[in-house]
């Protein structure tokens, strides 16, 4: 199991968020947990339930820099828009 953080916000000026990303894991419980160790509120949890894979947590960039530092998986965005596609195609073929 993994956590990941991408670099969704580092491009681009979005105020606040400039140099952040998304913060996503294997699973729910692994996400809230690390979460929990960044100090994030659980209010902030972004959940869509018709697509789990796009679970997530915003960071900032001190947020993102934290979460590197504590063992998340530094990773581009291009590469976790490609790991979420991927989850959602095997979900799909999954359903009955």
């Amino acid at each position: 199991m993994a956590v990941y953080v991408d670099d969704a916000f580092v491009a681009g000026d979005w105020g606040f968020f400039t140099g952040g990303g998304h913060l996503q894991a294997d699973t729910l419980a692994e996400l809230h947990a690390f979460a929990e160790q960044l100090g994030l509120r659980r209010a902030w949890f972004q959940t869509r339930p018709s697509r789990p894979e796009h679970d997530h947590y915003d960071l900032t960039r001190a947020g993102r820099e934290r979460a590197v530092a504590l063992g998340a998986i530094d990773e581009p965005w291009r590469t976790a828009t490609r790991r979420r596609r991927a989850l959602r195609q095997a979900r799909l073929t999954r359903a009955p």
